[in-house]
Formats: C-alpha cells, sequence, structure tokens
C-alpha cells in the first residue's frame, strides 16, 4: 500500500473512530429519559451540602423534600450552574430562623447569637444593625462558597462518569461491529482498542441505529 491510500485508510479509520465515540455519547445522553439517567450522577455533592446547612429534623422534612426535588429538577434540566446556585442559595436563606439559625452558623463560622438576630429582624422587617449586616455578609459569603464547592464538584462528577460510561458504550458498540463483521475474526482486540480511543475524538451523535451502524463501519475498517 503506497502512501497515498495508507493516508486514506488512516484518515476513514479517524473518521470512523469519532463516529463510533458519537455515537456512544449519543446512548449515554439518551439515558437521561430513564429519571434522569446519567445526569444524577454528581447530584450527591449538592444535596450534602444542604443537608449540612439545614437537616431534615430542624428544617421540616416536608420541606427539605421540596428543595431538594426543586434542585434536583434544575440539576437535570441542565440550568447554568450561576443560575442553580442562586436558586440554591435563595431557598437556603428562606429557612433562616431561630430554629435553623444556630446549625448555619457552626457551619459557616459566623456568631450563632448574631446570625439568629438577624434571622428575627428579616422575619419582623427590621432593619439591621451594623453588626447585624456584617455578620450577614460573612454568612452569605461563606454559603456562596459552600455551594460553589458543592456545584463545581457535582460538575465534575457528572462530566467524568458520562466520560467513562461513553467509553463503556463505545467499547460494546465496536466489539459488536466486529461480530457482526467476522464473528471469528480476529478483530476483537483491534475493536477494544478503537473503543478505548474513539470517546475523546466524538463531538455529538444521535440513535441506536447510528450508533451500531458506527460500529459496524469502524470494524470492516479494522478488517482491511
Amino acid at each position: 500500500m503506497d502512501a497515498v491510500e495508507t493516508g486514506l485508510s488512516t484518515g476513514a479509520l479517524v473518521a470512523a473512530a469519532g463516529a463510533l465515540g458519537a455515537a456512544a455519547f449519543a446512548l449515554v445522553d439518551a439515558s437521561k429519559v430513564l429519571r434522569g439517567g446519567v445526569s444524577n450522577c454528581g447530584f450527591g455533592q449538592i444535596t450534602r451540602v444542604v443537608d449540612s446547612l439545614i437537616p431534615p429534623v430542624q428544617a421540616g422534612p416536608a420541606w427539605h423534600v421540596s428543595v431538594k426535588e426543586t434542585l434536583r429538577a434544575n440539576w437535570l434540566n441542565g440550568t447554568p450552574l450561576m443560575d442553580q446556585k442562586a436558586i440554591a442559595k435563595s431557598l437556603i436563606k428562606l429557612r433562616l430562623d431561630p430554629t435553623t439559625a444556630p446549625i448555619m452558623a457552626g457551619r459557616t463560622g459566623v456568631d450563632e447569637g448574631v446570625l439568629a438576630a438577624v434571622a428575627a429582624s428579616i422575619a419582623t422587617g427590621t432593619a439591621l444593625t451594623p453588626t447585624q449586616q456584617a455578620v450577614y455578609g460573612q454568612f452569605d459569603f461563606v454559603l456562596t462558597a459552600m455551594l460553589d464547592e458543592g456545584y463545581q464538584r457535582a460538575d465534575q462528577i457528572y462530566r467524568n462518569s458520562a466520560k467513562a460510561l461513553s467509553v463503556v458504550v463505545s467499547v460494546v458498540l465496536a466489539l459488536f461491529g466486529a461480530y457482526a463483521v467476522a464473528p471469528g475474526g480476529g478483530l476483537y482486540l483491534k475493536a477494544l482498542l478503537l473503543g478505548l480511543v474513539a470517546t475523546p475524538l466524538a463531538p455529538i451523535t444521535k440513535d441506536l441505529s447510528s450508533a451500531l451502524a458506527a460500529g459496524v463501519k469502524a470494524a470492516q475498517l479494522l478488517r482491511r
């Protein structure tokens, strides 16, 4: 095979690998129809922060469940992270009262008594004193940092989980293609390697039929 043929074969193989990886991403993305699928990955980091600030016992089980469902809906829907953090912070601040103030103060490192006074002043519409404003500002800053950490960790776990699952699906599709092209052939090792490298080459995808077709096409190129 001359250089030109080799270049064309390599280019076609890279294109097939990209299509295979794209198909894998599509199937993983399609899992979202099953109660959120892969999108559920990482949400536990968000609930961890919420639970630490407003435990169900103090906040009330019904309210706690309602807040989590609201945050989960935004998370599954792919609402921008900045908007999600703003909503979460507003909901947590909304539950600030003399009962929850000691827990929130302990978690954020602000003065418990002053934060409880802030909660009482907000409930009655009383203007905050300079000291209360300072403590409330510190509470807001730490709360923002805690939520930012939770959402960033959640987003990282989601992205890594989606990529890892896409690699698994890509390998399965490549092996299926190898079996369809040459059931008794020696393409399985090559198909395995192709499946492993395909996912990083893919941008975006479609459906099951195109996924299987991509796997078969990649296997056919490996056979040449």
